[in-house]
């Protein structure tokens, strides 16, 4: 599993996935009409371009597209819900840098005699290796 922060650039990497998807949907699948009385709904023809520029556009049944959208919608609020989420948890949001610093101090302790400990143990080991050796060798053979 990933750490808190991966996660959390995931999660703002897959939000910013969702925004565009969503808007690629609605200009995609929108229906051409005037939203007032003194809106005009373009159509733009390049002269280079024989296609109209409507033939971009996949107008679907109003019921569907507005179904879509709320579904959209939703997908958003919960990706953003769960980013929030993940902030919430992030280590030290809590705690003042004095205290951070206090908590790393303290860390570094215990890893100095964890470290110390290690040492002694690998010259342990070092002092059991020779005595062995030392039988072996004092073994005669048969």
């Amino acid at each position: 599993m990933a750490d808190r922060l991966t996660q959390l650039q995931d999660a703002v990497d897959q939000l910013a996935n969702q925004f565009i998807a969503s808007i690629y949907y609605v200009n995609r699948h929108h229906n051409l009409q005037a939203v007032s009385a003194t809106d005009t709904v373009r159509n733009d023809k390049k002269a280079d371009d024989p296609t109209p520029a409507d033939q971009d556009v996949d107008a679907l049944p109003l019921d569907q597209f507005k179904a879509q959208q709320r579904e959209l919608a939703q997908d958003l609020i919960l990706k953003e819900q769960q980013i929030e989420f993940l902030i919430s948890i992030l280590p030290g949001l809590e705690n003042s840098e004095k205290d951070q610093e206090e908590t790393i101090k303290q860390l570094e302790r215990e890893l100095q005699v964890a470290e110390a400990e290690r040492k002694q143990a690998l010259k342990e080991k070092e002092e059991v290796l020779a005595r062995l050796e030392g039988v072996i060798r004092s073994v005669k053979r048969p």
